[in-house]
């Protein structure tokens, strides 16, 4: 029998004695980690020299920090009502951001929240280059003594739900196993804000080896925050909804490129005219295109999808709400192989219909409504949702493949890149310089994934450049996908079938894709390698790659609201989603010293009055006194008035 207890720092002793002064510990990504242990364990260790402790794990969740000036005073009061005054911030990370932690402890960690550490040079000597599938073996290999995590608990059942992350834990029981080496401690922490789920994930309470039931109240989960769609989002999002076909499969990654393709995959269904309109506008003629007719669809889904993607997130919460996932799939190849052939019997069917799965997941993250979600579903719609391994997950070996082609037909899977070069590689999670960003994740499983199953297409998708740097590239200092497994490319300004061809026909697919700044300079350069022609020259129609010309095609899609500036959902309230909108539209002209200038000069002598009292109010600037603070009321004030019709 497990045991159990309320108190954290008996738990912290009780490590201490069981696996001595130098502990090797594993948690969780995301929001399975006991943030509360494991800050008692830190602290034991940094208060104690002749301890020390190496930390393997991912993604250690952070709210961002408030900054100075307007954004200080738009995010302090936010941040407090969206996270709690009482969100147990995570003392290592805190300390990785500005270099401080002791030398008695190292972090080590494969995928770090996205652009939070670039600065930390104690995480980036510290991040461990791995695929997804890679890092139980990983893990165990380095010899962990205890794993830590969070669980969910209900009233009335005695199993505990390992719920959000199911992902490594029994993986990492596998290999420590398959390597000869001991268990290591298996460690819970319940946490009644965690949503309960059954399937692969519940297990009995002896499966740990101590439980941890802290005293309340409990702290709410991190949450994620839903960013607003950009017009290159969109047009990212609608051409990518074009590529799905009716009866497949779904991986998509997370943020608003992933929000942009969920929204337009639901508006395909349940609003099919104004979806074609979009798609129309953006890619005129796509919609017949071999393209499309070979590995897409332009009608709402009947058969509907099956999602079968590493992270759930609120893109397949809005999914599922839609009704677009309800293709079911069960783990008797017979049943799935006479089902895809239009050939399953009355028992096939009710086989299907009551154990079938219309999403396997590993983890779970998103915004506080994916997590109300997950605890409102009912038992049938419970029991198509599984969460499991990442080894069932992100790969085909290692079990039945013939089953998981069956059920994985027609996938479609789609993640998003900083960078493409013009020969179809990839720069997804680390900087020319070496400095990583996130991390590679499940990527690269993805892709050749993509590459291996019948019917199957991996999609990279990213915005043509981020202010004057083109994201279409000639060279990249580092590579997370190789060009011989590139396939499918989007841009805002179009799409690119990557696969199988030669270099000079992927160096014009990619070029089509690029803004009109870099379009020469990028040929010159590919004309200097060989790959193009010498009297090659740029098609006419490149010149209407731009931000401009790409808005003025949205404008009336944005007027009559079929594009949302927030289609899953808003982590603000109106009032700031203005705000929101004015301190972007400041912060894109103060970037450079001479625009800071322009900027300020024009908010002094133009006198512009924001006629927003509630914006005003909020931001504490409806009645500034000190010369810096009337300084700020009048840039909101501009800002405000120049965004005033602006979605």
């Amino acid at each position: 029998m497990p045991t159990l207890t309320t108190d954290i720092d008996e738990v912290v002793d009780l490590l201490v004695t069981r696996c001595g002064p130098h502990l090797k510990l594993a948690g969780p990504l995301g929001i399975g980690k006991p943030h509360r242990l494991l800050n008692a364990v830190y602290r034991r260790v940094v208060a104690d020299p002749k301890l020390s402790l190496h930390l393997q794990t991912a993604l250690s969740l952070t709210p961002p920090l408030p900054g100075k000036g307007l954004q200080q005073r738009f995010l302090k009061p936010f941040l407090n009502r969206h996270f709690g005054d009482d969100f147990p911030v995570l003392d290592y990370a805190r300390d990785l951001r500005t270099n401080s932690v002791p030398a008695n402890v190292q972090v080590e960690e494969f995928y770090m929240q996205s652009g939070d550490l670039l600065r930390s040079t104690q995480a980036q000597r510290n991040y461990a280059s791995l695929n997804y599938t890679l890092v139980a073996a990983t893990v165990a290999r380095k010899g962990v003594e205890a794993l830590l995590q969070k669980v969910a608990r209900k009233d009335g059942e005695t199993r505990l739900s390992i719920s959000s992350n199911p992902d490594l834990t029994f993986d990492l029981i596998d290999q420590v196993a398959t390597q000869g080496r001991p268990r290591p401690l298996l460690i819970a922490e319940i946490d009644d804000n965690l949503p309960w789920l059954d399937g692969p994930c519940a297990v009995e309470p002896d499966f740990f080896d101590v439980i941890l039931d802290p005293p309340g109240p409990t702290p709410k989960l991190f949450a994620t925050l839903r960013n607003q769609v950009a017009d290159a989002d969109y047009a990212i999002g609608f051409i990518a909804s074009a590529l799905v076909r009716d009866g497949g499969t779904l991986q998509i990654g997370i943020g608003s490129l992933a929000d942009a393709l969920c929204h337009a995959l639901i508006l395909r269904h349940t609003r099919n005219a104004d979806w074609r309109a979009v798609l129309d506008a953006l890619e005129p003629g796509m919609a017949e295109s071999k393209l499309v007719r070979e590995n897409g669809g332009v009608k709402p889904f009947q058969l509907g999808l099956y999602g079968a993607s590493e992270m759930v997130n609120d893109g397949f919460r809005a999914l599922a709400q839609a009704g677009i996932l309800s293709r079911r799939v069960v783990d008797d190849v017979g049943v799935m192989a006479r089902a895809n052939r239009g050939l399953a019997t009355d028992a096939d069917d009710a086989l299907i219909e009551r154990n079938g799965r219309w999403l396997d997941g590993a983890f779970y993250l998103g915004s506080n409504d994916l997590y109300r979600w997950l605890r409102q579903l009912s038992p049938e719609q419970a029991r198509g949702l599984a969460m499991m391994p990442v080894s069932r997950i992100n790969q085909l070996y290692g079990g039945d493949q013939r089953l998981l082609f069956e059920q994985r037909r027609d996938a479609r899977y789609f993640n998003t890149c900083m960078k493409m070069t013009l020969l179809g590689a990839a720069m997804s999670e680390t900087l020319d310089d070496g400095r990583v960003v996130s991390g590679v994740g499940g990527q690269y499983n993805f892709v050749a994934m993509a590459h291996a199953l019948p019917g199957a297409r991996s999609v990279l998708m990213m915005r043509a450049s981020r202010g004057a740097e083109s994201n279409v590239t000639w060279e990249s200092g580092q590579v997370t996908i190789p060009r011989h497994l590139r396939d499918i490319a989007i841009t805002e300004f179009g799409i690119a079938d990557l696969r199988g061809r030669t270099d000079e026909n992927c160096a014009i697919a990619m070029l089509a894709l690029a803004a009109v700044p870099h379009q020469q300079r990028l040929i010159d350069l590919a004309k200097r390698a060989g790959k193009l022609d010498p009297n090659f020259r740029a098609h006419d129609d490149w010149a209407h790659n731009t931000l401009d010309a790409l808005a003025a095609t949205l404008k009336p899609f944005r007027s009559n609201g079929v594009l949302p500036d927030y289609p899953l959902g808003s982590d603000f309230t109106p009032v700031e989603e203005r705000l929101v909108r004015a301190l972007a539209w400041l912060q894109l002209r103060t970037t450079t010293k001479v625009g800071a200038v322009r900027t300020v000069l024009s908010a002094l002598f133009t006198k512009a009055t924001a006629d927003d009292p509630e914006a005003m109010q909020r931001m504490g600037l409806d009645s500034p006194r000190a010369l810096r603070h009337r300084l700020d009321a009048r840039l909101l004030a501009k800002s405000l008035l120049e965004t005033r019709h602006v979605h």
